[in-house]
Parts: structure tokens; sequence; C-alpha cells
């Protein structure tokens, strides 16, 4: 019982933020919620077996997030208007703020890994070795790959007209 208790008592502390990571991994609201609660039920049953819990539904998540990007495919709607659906932030309604939705946007144009790892990295704030733990590689390519993304991100057409404007530093 004192197992189910921990649990419990995690899921309520850390749902909120597992989401916002989650939502970052794959960019839709509904799909982070899935993730998230792929996750925990993962980890429920390595349970007792886990040291630390936060990394373990962290590296879940991660890898989960890795397969369905896999198979995503299958998941796809073809429309007739491509940009009729643009993800949104769970918090959209309060932020409302033009540069945040640019920015959530020019992330999800990043590939996997390296999207995976700046949300790990800053959007985390995790250190490098922890990124790279929870991402499974070593350091050098948590750095590569965080590098990388961005340059791609100091690249993109539609962050750099809001940093001209000076809404973005």
């Amino acid at each position: 019982m004192a197992d189910e208790a921990e649990f419990d008592d995690f899921v309520v502390a850390r749902s909120q933020a597992l989401t916002r990571s989650a939502y970052l991994l794959v960019q839709d609201a509904g799909l982070a919620e899935d993730l998230v609660q792929t996750a925990l039920t993962k980890a429920w049953f390595a349970w007792r077996r886990i040291e630390d819990p936060e990394a373990y539904v962290r590296r879940i998540m991660v890898t989960t997030a890795t397969s369905w990007w896999r198979r995503r495919w299958v998941r796809e709607t073809p429309t007739e208007d491509p940009l009729a659906h643009t993800p949104t932030s769970p918090d959209a309604l309060v932020e409302g703020v033009a540069a945040q939705q640019d920015l959530w946007t020019a992330l999800g144009r990043l590939p996997r890994r390296q999207r995976a790892a700046v949300v790990l990295r800053y959007v985390e704030d995790r250190t490098e070795s922890e990124t790279a733990t929870l991402l499974g590689c070593s350091v050098g390519t948590v750095k590569s790959q965080c590098s990388k993304a961005l340059t791609k991100l100091r690249l993109d057409s539609s962050l750099a007209a809001v940093s001209d404007e000076g809404n973005l530093s």
C-alpha cells in the first residue's frame, strides 16, 4: 500500500510538468496526455525498482514518443488544407502570445532527437549529463544535437521576424 500511495503522490505532484514536457515532444495536447498516461502506466509496473521516478518517467516519455513518431504515418489523416490544424499549447488561452506560437511551431519542425534534446536541456533546464541519461546517448551527442537545433531555430524565418521586432531575445 505504501508504494501505491507514493505513486499517487508522484502523479499528483508531477503530472502537470510531465504533460508540458510531453506536449513539447509530440506537439499535440491530446497526444501529450496520452503520452503521460502511457509513461505512468509503464512506470507503475516497475515502481518498486525505480530509484529516480521523474527521470525514469521522462525516459519512458522520450522513448515512447520516438516509437510513436516512427509509426506516425498510421495515424495521419489527410485534409484538403494542410494548415487547418495547428497545434495549440495547453496554456494558449492564457498566454496568447504570437511569438510563443511561432516558437512552438519552430520546435515542431526540428527533427525528433534535436527537439527532445532542446526540450530536456533548455525547457526542462536539465544538465547535459541528465539530458544524455534521459536520451540514452553521450554528453557530446546532447551538445551536438542542441547546437544543430539552435542553429536551425536561429535560421527559422518565423522566429527571425519576431526577433527583428525586438519581441524575442
